[in-house]
């Protein structure tokens, strides 16, 4: 009866999420589809995302993870245009790194009319004096959005000032070297965030976005009083995520969140607890925070208390994750062969397993099982459940961790070092679960032959670096 719901008997709503999975899975066979300049623009969005992720990776470079993510995003059907914005760029002396930086930050700007629309604003921006045009717009590219020339001038003016700052650490006194002219809202109180240690990749999107965090007076200040004295450091995104939760907020919206969180079996303490690790879920509704302890419960894989003490070790996994991305996670551990007791005994111990991409999941854990591996002796090979009491493994790096510890035992079983097949070997998860100096110290550095430790240390390092 294992996952029985999975197999045909889930409700409507669950059974409308599996056939979202599918249709998102087979939406972009891109590998399949050979680049051609030759597509006709259409109506198609298909062809359209088809079209533009092909044209990402042939004109930009960009991976196909990359291209696949803002194809989603903008597309278009021809590449007379979008090959107008990067001869336009290239004419100003943007390098190419700097333009596929530019197009990840910016997708939209690919479609715009390179005449009409940006070619304007160049022209207007390279005009000012006191900062590089390409490093300016390199950093915060939807200055490019902006729409007047007075607006353009003063966002491109502060993220000059921003960025000088930030070279010569001069950071208390931008607030008051700025004109007159522009102490409005929006730029006091990015100046005041910038003081408090918010870094130019938090603050610059900040600055040009249409979202009213840092629009505001009182409430801006009363806000941001509350998430410093909260504890929150400022130089991480949680801060900017907090401090848009709060504002967001009345005081009454606050309580009857923590009253729906008290009903599910969290003390207020417990809360707010939460909130510091993922401030996220003092933003979703009562019907979402339901949804996603639903999501968990309808399979039978946890009880509520069970759900609670997740939530409150990794709460970022449970509420950061759409209820999609829940079910999905469930269905991938299933195909791969976890049965459900092990599934259970990894979400409680290390619930980011539910975070993880189907696409990590899969890799590594075909990769640990497998019984075909080059890279993996076949005594150190893991078995599904090993992978269950260590669910750990999954978040680690192929390349930086993985991959490079299982060449550097291979080859010390080819030479004999780790006894022959009826010896005992180190034991497998300890291999991969120790930390890099624990790793070197066991098996690389513990030989006296010092040709042999250089060769083992050269494996492990090329492997490392690649």
């Amino acid at each position: 009866m294992y996952f029985l719901l999975l197999h045909g008997r889930r409700s409507l709503e669950l059974q409308k999420w599996r056939n979202l999975r599918v249709s998102i899975r087979n939406s972009f066979p891109f590998s399949t589809i050979p680049f051609s300049s030759t597509v006709s623009p259409t109506k198609d969005g298909r062809k359209g995302q088809i079209f533009t992720f092909c044209y990402l990776i042939d004109s930009l470079g960009l991976t196909p993870k990359l291209a696949e993510s803002i194809s989603k995003k903008v597309s278009f059907g021809e590449k007379r245009n979008p090959d107008s914005v990067l001869k336009l760029l290239r004419s100003y002396g943007f390098r190419d790194s700097q333009i596929s930086s530019i197009v990840t930050a910016y997708p939209r700007l690919l479609v715009v009319d390179a005449e009409k629309s940006l070619a304007p604003k160049l022209q207007f921006l390279q005009s000012m004096k006191g900062a590089s045009l390409t490093e300016t717009v390199s950093k915060v590219p939807k200055i490019l959005g902006t729409k007047g020339g007075k607006s353009l001038s003063v966002y491109y003016d502060f993220v000059k000032e921003i960025t000088k700052a930030d070279k010569v650490s001069k950071f208390e006194t931008l607030c008051h070297s700025l004109p007159q002219s522009m102490q409005e809202n929006k730029i006091r109180n990015v100046s005041a965030l910038r003081e408090l240690g918010v870094p130019q990749r938090l603050l610059l999107p900040l600055l040009i976005s249409d979202r009213k965090l840092v629009c505001g007076e009182g409430k801006f200040k009363e806000s941001l009083k509350k998430v410093v004295e909260m504890g929150f450091d400022p130089s991480s995104s949680k801060f900017v995520e907090a401090l848009s939760a709060v504002q967001g907020l009345s005081e009454k919206a606050i309580e009857e969140k923590v009253k729906v969180y008290k009903r599910l079996g969290f003390s207020v303490g417990e809360v707010w607890e939460m909130f510091k690790k993922c401030p996220v879920s003092m933003r979703l509704s009562e019907k979402k925070i339901t949804q996603k302890f639903e999501s968990l419960k309808v399979f039978g894989l946890l009880e509520e208390d069970e759900i609670v003490s997740v939530c409150k070790k990794s709460p970022e996994c449970v509420f950061g994750a759409s209820e999609v991305k829940i079910i999905n996670s469930i269905a991938t551990y299933r195909d791969l062969g976890f049965r459900k007791d092990e599934f259970k005994t990894m979400l409680k111990s290390h619930p980011q397993c539910i975070g993880y991409s189907e696409e990590t999941v899969k890799k590594k854990t075909k990769f640990l099982v497998k019984k075909k591996n080059k890279f993996m002796v076949g005594k150190m090979k893991w078995s599904v459940k090993a992978v269950a009491l260590h669910p750990q493994v999954l978040g680690y790096s192929m390349e930086k961790r993985i991959v490079p510890r299982c060449n550097v035992m291979k080859a010390l079983m080819s030479k004999g070092l780790l006894g022959d097949r009826k010896s005992k070997l180190p034991e497998k998860e300890s291999v991969l679960v120790c930390n890099d100096e624990e790793f070197l110290k066991r098996f690389v550095r513990n030989h006296d032959d010092k040709e042999l430790v250089a060769e083992l240390m050269a494996i492990f390092t090329k492997d490392h670096a690649s």
